[in-house]
């Protein structure tokens, strides 16, 4: 038998499996609810989202907001949205930019913590690690193509380049996501979020 997701949630806040490999003290950031129709899938918070204890608090959290086409008051409502990284604690910074999401933390909670969102209908994959995990494709092929071929996966998942002001460069590169993708995005979350009635 399943255990209900709010004794999940707080058996993953109460985590500290990589406690010795990360830079403060684990905590673990995360949104989720059964009722939840849209999952974003990330990599791991950023240190404003660490001090904060929100997800995406941050530049990037903005940018996503506005590709989704909506604001603060939906993104942090977790019937709507949940918010699973690839790592729920911030790793550290590298030498440019954080560093990669620790391992231990998909392997122990990533299968329990999907399994509790029944009623999900989009899943945003954003970035490399991400994509590993949820695409068959993900480690084969450049960030780029993947998210090119986003009609692929469509409607159900959506590979996106991670939000960072870090990718500015490879938005002017490749007019055709703001041109393409985020119109069709911007519909399909409306429609998920929409009151049903």
């Amino acid at each position: 038998m399943k255990k209900p997701y709010r004794t999940l949630l707080d058996e993953v806040r109460g985590c500290t499996l990589c406690a010795s490999y990360l830079p403060f003290p684990p905590k673990p950031i995360l949104q989720l609810h059964s009722q939840a129709r849209i999952l974003i899938a990330g990599q791991a918070p950023g240190l404003k989202a660490h001090d904060s204890g929100k997800p995406f608090d941050d530049a990037s959290g903005v940018r996503l907001r506005t590709w989704l086409g909506i604001g603060e008051t939906e993104f942090y409502n977790p019937e709507l949205i949940a918010i699973l990284p690839m790592g729920f604690c911030y790793p550290g910074k590298g030498p440019s930019g954080d560093l990669r999401p620790r391992p231990e933390c998909a392997e122990q909670w990533r299968r329990r913590c999907l399994a509790q969102l029944p009623n999900i209908r989009l899943t945003l994959v954003i970035g490399r690690y991400a994509q590993g995990w949820h695409l068959d494709q993900g480690n084969q092929h450049s960030l780029t193509e993947i998210v090119k071929n986003w009609r692929a996966h469509w409607p159900e998942v959506l590979p996106l380049p991670h939000p960072s002001p870090r990718n500015n460069r490879w938005l002017k590169q490749n007019p055709w996501f703001e041109q393409e993708v985020l119109p069709a995005l911007r519909v399909r979350v409306s429609e998920l979020i929409a009151p049903e009635g």
